[in-house]
């Protein structure tokens, strides 16, 4: 094996693992061995380093690294600046993404479908639905039929803009185009929906949902819950509890904090109450936001007495917590020890 010389691919091979596996370090060791071999790096070797460090968000590195392989006279490729358009977005700096729009644009790059939907996703993330609307006609006129993921990034960035018209502009013409509606989708509906206060509207979508046979989390169910029970209607949202249950789930403590605050409001407490036993039967912990609901509640609702049981009550079940969970590990560790046995 002796006078065999490593090549430009046996190094960018190593680099490029060494990246995916999140080790700049080595990554940089091997391009600076490369060089004093005279061996030296390629476009493949740069995009791999600058998708790297954009990834770990050290953009100023990255663009240092992409001025030296234009001062090496090398010509950037749809990788390179792809890697570099989507460190911009995923931080928040779309306007330079534009800038790198522009270049390849300027350079006869041609942009393939995951390059405008980075774009796309880094305005809206910053509220420019005018330009990511535009790149979307953009996309059009050059052959590129937006999918899924362009629709729903539209879709979750008018919502948050509170652009409902354009909203569900998108999500007919997902429709018109035969796009199904995922998960992603259906929950940046009802998140949008929530966030704008049209309970009923992110309900029927639930249902939408459910009938299109997608499953939704425990996060949307809440989300729904919670518009219900800031608009007095915690009827409803008791309805939705069940329905989680009955599909076998474990609602979590944030989903009966939005519950227990809906009563509190109204000053139900002795619901509240009844609440937080339901809650300790099922072997939800309740944590601080729920004992602060509650004696906000009690205090403007309630009475003396029970305001101060449940200050001495919030010690105990935080200690009770503690004490089953160490039951039940050490159930664990025995029955162990006794299957070794």
């Amino acid at each position: 094996m002796r006078g065999l010389r490593p090549s430009v691919v046996s190094f960018n091979t190593l680099i490029h693992g060494y990246c995916k596996s999140g080790d700049l370090g080595e990554s940089f060791r091997l391009k600076v061995i490369m060089e004093k071999e005279n061996i030296l790096p390629d476009v493949f070797t740069y995009s791999a380093l600058i998708d790297a460090l954009c990834k770990e968000s050290s953009l100023t590195d990255a663009n240092l690294l992409f001025d030296e392989m234009c001062e090496r006279r090398m010509v950037p490729n749809l990788v390179t600046f792809t890697a570099l358009l989507n460190g911009y977005c995923r931080n928040g700096r779309a306007d330079l993404g534009l800038k790198i729009y522009g270049q390849m644009l300027r350079k006869g790059v041609k942009l393939d479908l995951v390059t405008y939907n980075t774009l796309v996703y880094g305005l809206c993330n910053e509220g420019d639905l005018r330009n990511a609307r535009m790149l979307v006609q953009e996309m059009a006129r050059e052959g590129l039929k937006p999918d899924k993921f362009t629709y729903t990034t539209l879709l979750d960035g008018s919502y948050k803009l509170g652009d409902l018209d354009m909203a569900s502009e998108m999500k007919r013409e997902m429709l018109k185009e035969g796009i199904e509606l995922d998960v992603v989708a259906f929950t940046a509906l009802i998140s949008g929906l929530c966030r704008e206060g049209l309970i009923d509207e992110a309900e029927k979508t639930l249902r939408e949902m459910l009938k299109a046979g997608l499953k939704p989390d425990d996060a949307t169910y809440t989300m729904v819950m919670n518009g219900f029970c800031k608009k007095g209607n915690v009827k409803m949202g008791f309805e939705l509890l069940k329905e989680m249950q009955s599909d076998g789930r474990v609602p979590s403590v944030v989903t009966y904090n939005v519950l227990m605050n809906g009563l509190c409001k109204l000053g139900q407490m002795k619901n509240a109450n009844m609440l937080l036993d339901a809650m300790l039967n099922l072997g939800v912990v309740p944590d601080d936001i729920t004992y602060n609901i509650l004696l906000d509640g009690h205090s403007k609702h309630g009475n003396p007495d029970d305001y101060n049981k449940l200050w001495s009550e919030k010690g105990l079940v935080q200690d009770y917590a503690s004490y089953t969970s160490i039951v039940k590990e050490t159930s664990r560790a025995a029955e162990k020890d006794y299957k070794r046995g």
